[in-house]
């Protein structure tokens, strides 16, 4: 892997932005530092802080490149996702060390990221040859009437940090399989990770312009919505930051796509394995720091077996060991997010079971926070609404399964919604009543398959869900035709 070296601070090629197939610097010459969030003396190396020339340059390249792409037909724009997929495999471990060097995560989690990013794609060009409408009766004879999937044009693809290779995988393979040219902006927080893939692509034969690489902050993401040219923005990030893109592009009808975070609840009732709970709970709570947008925020306990559960719990949480079992959180400005959230719930009338602070004891200069139980959590309170983002769970009583789905479903977000009972009548019907999108029984609340909708409920989501048949909904537009004979 061509980049820094450990101590480095110059990343050649991948510091650059790609477009029109060639690698090229910011036309402000701006760079910006890329920094290990595990030992923050690890300088990973100058990447492009680019703004609106940028952006405007990549989009001309991509409309230029539109053209062709599309008569290009989905099955022969399939057959360059499949060699990507072939040089993904090869280049594994380079994408997984990239992926843990940067974002922070360990690096079996970030192997376990390329596996469900080379899932993704696998399915994505295998629906190549489902792209198909419709042929419908007509009313006069000798008609022929159908329908059938245009390609929506040049897309904005922006993506955040906390899944460098598999989010941007799920908006690059469908819009390219779909005919769409694409500007890909990724979080700056993990830049050469997107250098790598759109590397991939290149390197698979995806010809110059149809996908182009801008590295950059708010002046690029900003730049890329307000290009006319540009027909569809799909966003994964903040509510902030898709509230901010949905109003800037409403007043010419730009499509949007935005997934958006969420205050995912366990739900854990009186005749619920507690064993198997607290295990899925420490799974969804601290797996990657709790920097999952389905992440187990709440657990919704019935106070029958609340302290049972509890006890279990925090003997769980008690064998996590930072730097081994759990990564940091991604920036300084995270880890303070953590720290306060902590100091506000306790301000609030919730008390630390176990964590509450900053783990420093035999680990490098990082940003890393204990993994954190909070008990009593009032579940009006700050806490319990909004998100934190970090490895950070709060434990709310309940009396019951009714009193469980209404604190379930106070808050805005609907990502995540999953529940642990023997009881399968209350299974399904939590099933019903979940205001969440994706949806989870006597199981880990995260994840899902790459063949399944990924997708929120209320502020989690605008828009047609990603990883699944109905992403085409987004990257392409529906025709109908009539011909007479």
């Amino acid at each position: 892997m061509a980049t820094s070296n450990a101590r480095g601070h110059s990343a050649g090629r991948y510091g650059l932005n790609y477009i029109g197939g060639e690698w090229r610097p910011p036309e402000s010459g701006r760079t910006r530092p890329n920094i290990n969030p595990a030992d923050i003396s690890d300088r990973i190396g100058d990447f492009a802080e680019s703004g609106g020339l940028d952006v405007d340059t990549a989009v001309d390249a991509a409309a230029a490149a539109f053209p062709a792409w599309k008569a290009l037909g989905p099955l022969k724009r399939a057959e360059h996702l499949r060699t990507a997929e072939r040089l993904i495999e090869e280049r594994a471990e380079d994408f997984a060390a990239a992926i843990s060097r940067e974002q922070g995560k360990l690096l079996s989690e970030a192997r376990g990221e390329v596996k469900r990013a080379l899932a993704i794609i696998d399915f994505t060009a295998g629906e190549a040859r489902r792209l198909n409408g419709v042929t419908t009766p007509a009313e006069e004879p000798r008609t022929l009437a159908y329908t059938f999937r245009a390609p929506l044009g040049v897309v904005g693809l922006v993506t955040p940090w906390n899944f460098p290779l598999a989010i941007p995988m799920w908006k690059v393979a469908p819009a390219l399989v779909a005919g769409c040219a694409a500007v890909f902006k990724p979080s700056p927080f993990t830049p050469l990770s997107a250098a790598l893939l759109t590397e991939v692509f290149a390197d698979a034969g995806v010809p110059a312009g149809v996908l182009n690489l801008v590295q950059g902050d708010i002046a690029a993401g900003e730049a890329l919505t307000a290009n006319p040219k540009v027909a569809g923005i799909s966003f994964t990030g903040s509510l902030p930051v898709g509230l901010k893109i949905q109003e800037a592009g409403a007043g010419r009808l730009l499509r949007t796509q935005l997934e958006l975070g969420g205050k995912n609840a366990v739900l854990v009732l009186e005749d619920a394995d507690l064993d198997k709970a607290v295990k899925a709970v420490v799974h969804g709570a601290y797996g990657q720091a709790g920097q999952r947008c389905s992440a187990t925020s709440r657990v919704i306990v019935d106070v029958k077996v609340k302290e049972a559960f509890l006890e279990k719990l925090v003997a769980a949480v008690a064998e996590l060991k930072p730097g081994t079992d759990i990564c940091p959180v991604v920036n300084e400005q995270r880890l303070t997010a953590c720290l306060d959230a902590i100091a506000g719930a306790q301000e609030a009338g919730a008390k630390v079971a176990i964590g509450g602070g900053r783990a420093t004891e035999g680990l490098p200069d990082g940003y890393y926070v204990q993994p954190t139980v909070l008990r009593d959590v009032p579940w009006d309170s700050e806490l319990a609404q909004e998100e934190v983002f970090g490895p950070v769970l709060s434990v709310i009583d309940c009396d019951g399964f009714d009193d469980a789905m209404r604190i379930s479903n106070s808050v805005k977000y609907g990502m995540s919604g999953t529940i642990f009972t023997r009881d399968m009548a209350k299974a399904f019907e939590a099933l019903d009543r979940f205001e969440a999108g994706m949806l989870h029984v006597n199981r880990p609340g995260v994840g899902a398959y790459a063949h399944l909708p990924h997708m929120g409920a209320k502020l989690s989501q605008f828009g047609p869900p990603e990883c699944s048949p109905q992403v085409w909904d987004f990257y392409t537009e529906w025709r109908s035709a009539c011909i007479s004979y």
